[in-house]
């Protein structure tokens, strides 16, 4: 076992200076690094220290100024405007140019904060490569965000200025951003100098003279302005992740470690070429959307997808093949809940068969566990290979993955694969020893990360350790639960605190709602651990049905009761199911277990800031009543 996979791994683990510095003369550098890792101040890793360097330029201007500016950047797709647009690399370059010129304009410099707080436009996108272009650094809220949210973000973040627009479109509704905005401004500490508002037709908001600004007025008079080079360790963003405390831990991403690791990814992990079409589905207002919609794709010479839609509902359950057969994707990236959604609309893919998907080659998925069930389900119906990998926010890049432009490897479902090159991934016990392959613990990775991660939070070194750093010292914990088998591949079973206690069993959640996926009517699951003060914890499965079934709920109950006992065996205590019409879940397709764990235990519980719509908990609360649990109102 010598293969291009393996010798990329070995090389990044053993000489990660060597590797990650030839990865860098891939980029373009107003000055070379002293040292590609400067380890003089652990745990705070830092590469290319001394590097200089413009995120802004290696996207735009650089394929500019090599004959490519002809190539279309992005593709802007809105099924809920009927709109198609697309920008050639000159075009973003002129656009990125005159818009930070507008912030400029309003006083922003070199490591001024910016929030956005937009919807799936490309001024989104031309906002942050405007900040990058200037050494500002972004944060971008997911817009209609609710007021004290952003509110929390304008005051760990202080910015001088906030972009946004006058409203969001979702599949039946218009919502107006003027009034979170105005809420969250009047409740924050921190007051920026000004706003920037992209005036939508659909709801058109009302600027406050001076203080508000039109985004279109303020471009037609704009001087364009330069890129600005700024140290490879300066930030370039900062998003914001939620936090066990309830305040949002802000991850920073450098520069120079995030241009050269994402450029990396491009080809190794996603196999895209310049000038092919790559297509996140995902939003800005995610790591997702700013690895793989704006920064990756741009860097590497790529085209990118910007969709504002849904994978059902705009029209419907074929929306994406028609994207994908439109635009000549080449590859998807999307979320496991959004093929659950296609697959609970559609379960023959007979949608799928309306487009032509020749040009499309890769389907990738992550953002949460992939469900064996999902993954042959995509299999079968494309009949392309769906590469399942695992990542997080504080990485900003996969920790595991099938590396399709290195090596393709055996898919094994269930698993993302092996760690990806630069990621030296342990599987560690409660006193910090490796667990035996095959036996669920803690993952880690030792430290030092790769570049592209997250160097610390934002001004807060010190919830960096704790968070991080100092439950396995050496390591990075991941907080996700799972094993390594005897090949090296790697499980995700649940977050940590997913992994519950069964009279002393340790059991995944994970692994009984593989078993409840398998159930043919059943369309997507979630498992939690309820308090039980018998046995500690005891298991409660909440089930989604297909569009059509037939069947009574109370035989399917009885049906995925039966197949957990078989195939988990009677130690996972699993005796109840409810059937619900959807799951709740964030806007980025995470289940949000935790709340409904909280719900069932009757214990005090807050309405999560990213929950796509917060009416499904109610729902969720009367199905755990028919059966027996939850009485409590949020606190």
């Amino acid at each position: 076992m010598n293969g291009p996979y393996d010798q990329a791994f070995s090389q990044s683990i053993k000489d990660p200076e060597g590797f990650w510095g030839k990865e860098a003369e891939q980029i373009h550098w107003y000055k070379k690094w002293d040292k590609v890792l400067d380890d003089s101040n652990k745990p705070f890793y830092r590469w290319f220290k001394g590097g200089v360097v413009n995120t802004c330029y290696n996207a735009v201007d650089r394929h500019v100024e090599a004959g490519h500016g002809d190539r279309v950047a992005v593709i802007y797709d809105s099924p809920v405007t009927s709109t198609v647009r697309k920008y050639t690399y000159s075009d973003l370059r002129d656009q990125v140019a005159r818009f930070a010129g507008v912030l400029r304009k309003q006083g922003v410099g070199k490591g001024d904060r910016v929030i956005v707080y937009m919807p799936m436009v490309p001024e989104a996108l031309i906002a942050m490569l405007a900040c990058a272009r200037i050494g500002a650094v972004h944060s971008v809220v997911f817009g209609g965000f609710a007021s004290n949210e952003l509110a929390v973000r304008i005051n760990d973040a202080k910015p001088k200025v906030i972009v946004t627009a006058s409203c969001g479109i979702e599949v039946n509704r218009v919502i107006p951003y003027k009034p979170l905005l105005d809420g969250a401004i009047a409740l924050s500490d921190s007051k920026p100098s000004s706003t920037i508002i992209l005036q939508r037709p659909q709801s058109k908001a009302e600027l406050k003279p001076g203080f508000d600004l039109d985004w279109e007025a303020e471009m037609a008079t704009a001087t364009p302005a330069e890129c600005v080079p700024v140290e490879a360790t300066d930030p370039l963003y900062i998003l914001y992740t939620s936090g066990t405390t309830g305040q949002p831990k802000g991850v920073v991403r450098d520069n120079g470690g995030h241009l050269v690791a994402l450029k990396w990814t491009m080809k190794n992990i996603y196999d895209i070429e310049p000038g092919e079409v790559f297509w996140a589905a995902s939003d800005v207002g995610w790591v997702v959307g700013h690895s793989y919609i704006v920064y990756a794709p741009l860097i590497n010479g790529s085209t990118t997808v910007f969709y504002e839609g849904k994978p059902v509902g705009t029209p419907d359950a074929g929306a994406f093949w028609r994207v994908i057969e439109q635009h000549g994707v080449k590859a998807l990236f999307t979320a496991p809940t959004a093929f659950r959604a296609i697959k609970r609309e559609d379960p023959n893919a007979l949608l799928m068969k309306k487009y032509d998907l020749s040009r499309f080659k890769i389907l990738f998925l992550a953002g949460e566990r992939t469900d064996p069930d999902t993954l042959e389900w995509a299999e079968k119906a494309l009949n392309r290979p769906v590469i399942d990998h695992w990542w997080q926010t504080e990485t900003g890049w996969a920790i595991a993955a099938n590396c399709m432009g290195l090596e393709r490897l055996p898919v094994k479902p269930g698993s993302p694969t092996k760690p990806a090159p630069g990621w030296n991934v342990v599987v560690l016990d409660e006193a910090c020893r490796e667990a035996p392959r095959g036996k669920i613990g803690s993952i880690c990775v030792k430290l030092p990360l790769p570049p592209g991660s997250l160097p610390t939070l934002y001004n807060n070194d010190d919830r960096y350790v704790q968070s991080y750093l100092t439950e396995f010292p050496g390591h990075y914990a991941t907080a996700d639960a799972g094993y390594m088998d005897e090949d090296g591949y790697v499980y995700i079973m649940a977050r940590t605190d997913d992994v519950i206690n069964v009279a002393g069993h340790r059991l995944s959640t994970g692994g009984m709602e593989e078993v409840l996926a398998r159930h043919p009517d059943v369309a997507e699951c979630a498992v939690v651990g309820v308090a039980d003060s018998f046995k500690g914890q005891l298991p409660v499965g909440f089930i989604v049905l297909k569009a059509g079934v037939t069947r009574s709920n109370e035989e399917i109950v009885q049906d995925v009761v039966r197949m957990v006992r078989e195939q988990i065996g009677a130690v996972a205590a699993f005796k109840q199911a409810v059937v619900v019409d959807r799951l709740p879940k964030t806007r980025s397709g995470k289940i949000l277990r935790g709340t409904m764990q909280k719900i069932a235990d009757d214990e005090p519980w807050k309405m999560p800031a990213t929950i796509d719509d917060p009416a499904i908990l109610d729902e969720i609360k009367v199905a755990l009543e028919g059966i027996g649990y939850g009485h409590l109102r949020p606190a």
